[in-house]
This record gives C-alpha cells, structure tokens and sequence, in this order.
C-alpha cells in the first residue's frame, strides 16, 4: 500500500519528491518508492526525513519502532527531574527561553512568577522580536476551573486575582503585535513551558501549590514520545482557548 502520510506531510511542506530527496541526500526514485512501494529506509534517514518533514518519525512508519525502542527513547527525553518547582535553577529558564530558535510556548493558570520576572520578559521581548513565534495561555479568571484551583490550593479567590495581575503585567508584551495570549478554561494537570523542543512540566498536585510541585525537563528526542505528548496537550488546550486582545 502507497504510504499516504509520506505523500500528505511532503504536500504540506511544500516540497517535491525531488526537494526532498536533495535534502537528504539520496536519489529520487528511492523516495518514490517509500511512497508507492511503502519501502522504509534505514532510521538514519527516517529521522532525517521526519525533521525534514516536521512530523514524528512514527507517525510517517508506525512500525518502524518496537516497543521497547519508543520506551527507551522516551526515557532518554528526561533530562533532570526536580522535587519542586523552586529548586530549579533561576539561570535555567533564561536558557530555556534564550536558546529558541523557531517558537515559545506557556501553558499556566497564572505562572506570578514568571510574568514578574523582568529578564524573562526581556528575552521574550526580544526573540518575538526576532521572529519566534510566542504563545501564552492563561487560566480565564472568570472560569469555574480557575475558582476550583484556587479551592483546591486553599487560596481561594486569590488565584483569580493572580491571572488578573499577570494579564497587566504582559500588557506591554501584548502590545507589542508579536505575542499571543489567550484565556483557557481548562483542568490542568500540568503547567509546561516549552522552546522548541525542550520542554518544562510543572506537575499539579491536590492541595499543593504548583511552586512545590514536581517539575520534570524533557528534551525531545527522534522516536520518544514523552514531549511529543505534552506538546499535543498544549496544541489542544490552545485550539479550545479565546485571544487575549491588548483592550482587554
């Protein structure tokens, strides 16, 4: 059978047979028989043609690895783990954000934290200006789901309040054209914070605050599907999500 995802990703790339296979470096015809032939290449060049093709190598072969091959490369993507969210290293956010090359993202109720971080901003500022794409997503502080996370951490109306301030201070990021906020009304089992394919997870926990939380860092890595996972989160949460606008 032809191997129609190859055929639809090369379409929405934009590229020919013949772009693609110069990329890469192989002949042509070869990459006229992944697609008609279904013939998988080596998994060098899967990886090569996935980045290629900005889609996972599984998703253009779904059998290409077995199980134990996407448990280990998923278990590669952990780079560290910390006990709380306060115990990671102020200088490694500013790494995270200042190393994007094509897009941020940040999914939170509120995330005080960050928005009051002057530096942070800074870099965010700057690499929108640069042309990286940035996207913040927020709790909607009129949602029932905020109320309960609020209930939830014991302190109750603040949480509302917390967004509310958070939204003036993005204000001027906001103002500036190049980033995109949105409010979301969502239960959030997670916060994440992500620049291309590094990955932050703040886990939520019932009754603990999210600054006590676990918080783990994942690095993508060809074949694993850990970030792949919170990333696809993320893209839902934003799809169900309404545009901030800077009269808000």
């Amino acid at each position: 059978m032809p191997n129609e995802r190859l055929r639809a990703a090369l379409f929405h790339k934009g590229l020919t047979v013949n772009a693609l296979a110069d990329k890469i470096g192989v002949d042509p015809k070869t990459v006229e028989r992944w697609i008609t032939k279904d013939r998988q290449p080596y998994r060098r060049t899967r990886v090569a043609v996935a980045t290629q093709l900005d889609v996972e190598e599984t998703y253009l072969w779904p059998d290409a690895l077995t199980k134990e091959q996407v448990v280990s490369a998923s278990s590669s993507e952990i780079v560290t783990i910390y006990p709380h969210r306060w115990a990671v290293p102020r200088d490694a956010w500013g790494r995270l954000f200042a190393e994007a090359r094509s897009e941020i993202g940040i999914l939170v109720y509120s995330g005080l934290f960050l928005a009051e971080d002057n530096g942070a901003q800074r870099i965010l500022a700057d690499k929108a200006r640069a042309g990286v794409r940035i996207r913040i997503l927020l709790g909607d502080p009129e949602s029932e789901q905020v109320a309960q996370r609020g209930a939830d951490e014991g302190i109750g109306e603040s949480m509302a309040a917390k967004i509310r301030n958070v939204i003036v201070l993005y204000k001027p990021l906001l103002a500036t054209g190049a980033v995109e906020i949105r409010l979301h009304s969502t239960v959030l089992y997670n916060s994440i914070y992500f620049a291309d394919e590094q990955v932050f997870v703040n886990t939520h926990v019932y009754g603990v605050g999210a600054s006590n939380a676990p918080f783990w860092h994942l690095r993508k890595i060809p074949g694993g599907e850990i970030v792949t996972t919170y990333l696809e989160s993320f893209e839902r949460v934003w799809e169900g999500a309404k545009p901030l606008s800077p009269g808000d």
